[in-house]
């Protein structure tokens, strides 16, 4: 049918190329860009993804350089230690020659000039060494963080390079676990308002509790309970509750409060009467419950030149001098080395995170990055569909000025 009111064709031509004009334009961005995502609309799912991935990525490679300057503090202070063994080699030289009778007074005041200087020299290196204006040498805890941007991804690490002064020159080993026995408690008497207790006082809240615990009801029988070594109090309260043989007595286990929450406190049941008081006290023999100091955490002090006979050296305190000095070349060695193990654990964070920042920005780019060989095949495609769409909608025009000629 002949018809001016609509030209479909024409309609139909022009929605086409828009459509292909629309294609044409977003495959030039990604090919100007780089990017297969330039908004939300060319895909929602893969943005998101993107942007996560990418927000990961800048976590971990902080972090990397985290561990890194970890490392180079580290380094610092091993660096500074090193001279410390130098000057230390020097001051057993010193100390070997003093304690040699062939030398008058006047050689031996010498001497210990020297080893004062050497010891006023570890002083200042202990309180002059900095990295990016701290102190390196000190017995507190410097963290560094490692992340990939989640909560569930951090690490922290806490590292104690420990302190070095003519006090405390190098450091020892921290204090080792130790345990002592705990004393049975006398048990308080129960009454008809009260249930008998009895109270296994630990040194600290933080110290375990373990061994076997013995606990009768007045002259009922005796139950037995073991508690694993490095039990909490509240582990045990837990575990003694939790045992039926134990609720099943009457007995219930707590744990103090404020500066009691270093017990263990075991209640009996209440005597059914007044005439009764007394008949549910409980009986903790033969009990074998331990008190465990934890190990420690932070390294010992190292050798205190400050004060006794090692404080200066003379043909009498050579002797002393020189077991000292040995002594601190030995602290100084475990400080080094504890040192050397931290820095090899944060170089194998840094290592993870480099490598995992890595893995994520290839998946990243595989999400986002323009895949130029789709893109240009498909430029070429739309500017044909382009030149193509404009021709169309050039004949569909002048194909409706044909009802002229009815006219004529």
């Amino acid at each position: 049918m002949l018809s001016v009111l609509n030209n479909i064709s024409a309609m139909y031509a022009e929605n086409n190329l828009n459509q292909t004009q629309s294609s044409l334009q977003n495959t030039l961005t990604q090919l100007s860009s780089g990017s297969r995502i330039n908004s939300g609309a060319d895909d929602a799912a893969g943005l998101a993804i993107a942007n996560g991935l990418t927000a990961n990525e800048a976590a971990l490679t902080q972090s990397s350089q985290n561990a890194s300057d970890g490392i180079s503090m580290l380094q610092t202070a091993d660096g500074a230690l090193s001279q410390v063994t130098n000057l230390l080699n020097r001051a057993v030289t010193l100390a070997t020659e003093a304690a040699n009778g062939t030398m008058n007074t006047s050689q031996v005041s010498s001497a210990n000039q020297e080893y004062q200087n050497i010891l006023t020299e570890i002083g200042n290196i202990g309180s002059t060494t900095n990295f990016n204006g701290q102190n390196v040498f000190s017995s507190s805890a410097t963290t560094f963080f490692v992340s990939d941007g989640t909560s569930s991804g951090a690490n922290t690490y806490s590292d104690v390079s420990g302190a070095l002064s003519t006090s405390s020159v190098g450091t020892t080993a921290p204090s080792a676990a130790s345990s002592v026995a705990i004393t049975n408690p006398s048990p308080t008497a129960s009454t008809s308002l009260a249930g008998s207790t009895a109270t296994f006082a630990l040194g600290a809240s933080s110290h375990t509790i373990s061994g076997t615990l013995s606990v009768a009801v007045g002259s009922g029988s005796a139950h037995t309970f073991s508690l694993a070594s490095g039990t909490s109090i509240g582990a045990a309260v837990t575990q003694l509750n939790g045992n039926s043989t134990f609720s099943g007595a009457g007995l219930v286990a707590s744990q103090g409060t404020g500066a009691n929450a270093n017990k263990l406190i075991i209640t009996g049941p209440v005597d059914d009467s007044s005439s009764d008081n007394g008949n549910s006290t409980l009986v903790v023999s033969p009990s074998t419950l331990s008190d465990t100091t934890p190990a420690g955490t932070t390294p010992g002090s190292g050798e205190n030149f400050t004060s006794g006979t090692i404080s200066s050296l003379t043909a009498s305190s050579a002797q002393n001098v020189l077991t000292a000095v040995t002594s601190a070349i030995s602290d100084v060695a475990y400080q080094r080395g504890v040192m050397g193990a931290n820095m090899n654990q944060l170089t194998a964070a840094s290592n993870v995170a480099s490598t995992e920042s890595e893995n994520l920005s290839a998946a990243q780019s595989n999400i986002q990055s323009t895949d130029y060989g789709q893109a240009t095949t498909n430029m070429a495609k739309y500017q044909v569909l382009s030149q193509t769409g404009i021709a169309a909608l050039a004949q569909a025009n002048s194909v409706q000025q044909e009802v002229l000629k009815l006219l004529q």
